[in-house]
């Protein structure tokens, strides 16, 4: 990481920098010798009384005392992706999403969707923030807090981190109001034509209703099976995908499910979600084989790209991903209203 100009370190970020990429080198312990430093990259979201807060790609801010910069600049958005990865805006991307697993219940705050499904999922139950609410920050976090309020929901906020037009300062003024951050996750893409190159699995059938095996090998039903029915079977293509029974037979009615899966086609979009293999039916191929088959049908439907979102510590859905032809997009994450 370069800080240099003719071979001196220089601190060439000032408070009107505030919005954009920056790295920054840092004290961490001060006094002579032994000094050490530490290289943060991010979004400069804040500097005030003599503070700096810089939020990562994954979503976490980090304050910096402006007395320990060593050095600091603006740098470039993140470098472009690996051929062949789809191009697209975070908006883009935000907005086909919540169209592929979309709330029971919505209401608009100028550019924000207030989002609730009785709590099946947070994203079916947040405020996702897509531009200006149109009324003061403080004024929008209050619509939002009673109006979830009155539904008995805990008011949450999807914000994005890690692209160019992501919601970096959005999230650095919920901390400061005292929203928490939780359930970080990262939104990925890949091309949809190789992950249906592969030999047709006879051990999948597609449906368009998600049968009873189905639902009862989903993890995140619970007690919300009319809303969670809902969200799921709704957007503009949905498919879902079921394994075959124990005995690796080609799935019947009724037999228990191996593994599942949901895709919703959009457009050019294909979204996949809901894929879960049974812990005992690892390693057979199955995860791969049931994102084959339902990109082939969303391929026939005219779709050309695949996104799906992924919890940010699974690292292995994220290696599985990986060897699929995913590449990280931007980061998101939830702020919680405090005292929720």
């Amino acid at each position: 990481m370069e800080f240099t100009t003719g071979g001196r370190l220089e601190v060439r970020i000032t408070a009107s920098d505030v919005g954009k990429r920056v790295s920054v080198r840092s004290l961490t312990e001060t006094g002579e010798p032994g000094a050490r430093f530490t290289d943060t990259v991010g979004v400069l979201t804040s500097w005030t009384d003599g503070v700096l807060s810089v939020t990562r790609r994954g979503g976490e801010s980090v304050r910096i005392a402006e007395v320990s910069l060593v050095a600091g600049k603006v740098v470039p958005d993140a470098p472009a992706r690996r051929r062949g990865i789809p191009s697209a805006g975070v908006r883009e991307l935000q907005e086909t999403a919540a169209r592929g697993w979309p709330a029971t219940e919505t209401e608009r705050l100028g550019e924000w969707t207030l989002r609730a499904a009785d709590g099946f999922t947070s994203r079916a139950n947040s405020v996702l923030p897509l531009g200006s609410p149109g009324v003061p920050l403080d004024e929008a976090v209050d619509v939002a807090v009673r109006w979830y309020g009155a539904r008995g929901l805990p008011p949450r906020v999807q914000v994005t981190t890690g692209a160019a037009d992501a919601d970096e300062l959005l999230a650095a003024e919920l901390e400061e109001r005292g929203w928490s951050a939780e359930r970080h996750a990262v939104f990925r893409v890949g091309a949809l034509a190789p992950l249906a190159d592969r030999e047709p699995d006879t051990r999948i059938r597609l449906t368009r209703e998600p049968g009873a095996g189905w639902l009862s090998a989903y993890r995140r039903t619970g007690g919300l099976e009319g809303s969670a029915l809902k969200v799921l079977t709704g957007g503009p293509s949905v498919w879902f995908a079921t394994a075959g029974g124990e005995d690796g037979s080609e799935a019947e009615e009724g037999a228990p499910p191996a593994a599942i899966g949901r895709c919703v086609v959009d457009g050019r979009w294909a979204g996949f979600a809901a894929l879960e293999v049974r812990p005992e039916r690892r390693r057979e191929g199955l995860a791969t084989g049931m994102m084959a088959e339902l990109a082939r049908r969303a391929l026939e439907e005219g779709a050309s790209a695949a996104y799906l979102q992924v919890e940010a510590a699974n690292t292995a859905a994220r290696t599985l991903y990986d060897g699929l032809g995913f590449a990280d997009h931007h980061a998101y994450h939830y702020r919680r209203a405090p005292g929720e």
